[in-house]
């Protein structure tokens, strides 16, 4: 399992992905599942990856060296919009299960795989996607400028409170890091390091790339700080009067 989110803001996109792959509770390894691609100032274009790790590596490979129809030429650094990239992405995934499917479901092995899709090409706006395992995709909206895919559901609180467009990178940056960091507290699937990527607005480009270790003193002082500050803020809650007028 994994957990991968993108965050689409005004200035620009902020992306985080962890690194933890696991086929059985004795065989935990650690792979890589954010992905750049990049000709600085014409295109900057981030992709993450959930699910099968042979089939996103797979599919990684035909973005990177051109889809399985005979053309190098067909590749991620050519698309000429985000959209286009999203398609390309949901067109590889299809034509890796395609070929792949028969052969793993022989050996019982789950397929699916989903990946994140976003940033930025020149001249064009900003724009974050979902692939979903068939190879459709969805757009993150103002009402929800937010991608996760994996093990999402811990982490999605802080991101469903928290995040608007209008909100700092710098904010969405700790923002992306306490819903991991949250993900990470209830499934031991998910764990560091944690991959951060920020692309700003209309400088395609990638503006900061970092791992992020277990160790990390302002990782660890921020898990440690956000335990701590739910704790004293669920302590200041008021007792519900109804509990207060039956002991009284």
């Amino acid at each position: 399992m994994t957990y991968c989110l993108g965050i689409r803001l005004n200035d620009g996109i902020v992306f985080a992905a962890d690194s933890r792959t696991n086929a059985g509770v004795d065989n935990i390894s650690m792979f890589r599942k954010l992905f750049v691609f990049e000709k600085p100032g014409e295109r900057a274009i981030c992709v993450l990856t959930a699910g099968n790790l042979a089939i996103t590596q797979a599919v990684i490979s035909q973005l990177e060296e051109g889809l399985d129809d005979g053309s190098e030429e067909n590749n991620i650094y050519n698309v000429p919009s985000l959209s286009e990239a999203a398609k390309m992405v949901g067109h590889a995934l299809r034509n890796v299960r395609a070929r792949d499917d028969e052969y793993l479901k022989s050996e019982a092995a789950d397929t699916s795989a989903t990946f994140i899709v976003g940033g930025q090409i020149k001249a064009r706006r900003m724009r974050l996607f979902l692939v979903y395992s068939a190879g459709n995709y969805i757009e993150a909206t103002d009402d929800t400028p937010y991608m996760q895919i994996g093990e999402s559901k811990y982490g999605k609180p802080i991101l469903e409170r928290v995040v608007t467009p209008e909100m700092e990178l710098s904010q969405a940056a700790k923002c992306a890091l306490v819903s991991i960091d949250s993900t990470i507290r209830s499934n031991v699937a998910v764990a560091p390091p944690i991959d951060m990527v920020i692309i700003r607005a209309d400088e395609c480009k990638i503006g900061m790339m970092h791992r992020i270790k277990a160790d990390e003193p302002y990782y660890t002082d921020l898990s440690k700080n956000w335990g701590e500050g739910l704790r004293h803020l669920f302590d200041s809650l008021p007792t519900p009067s109804w509990l207060t007028e039956k002991d009284s």
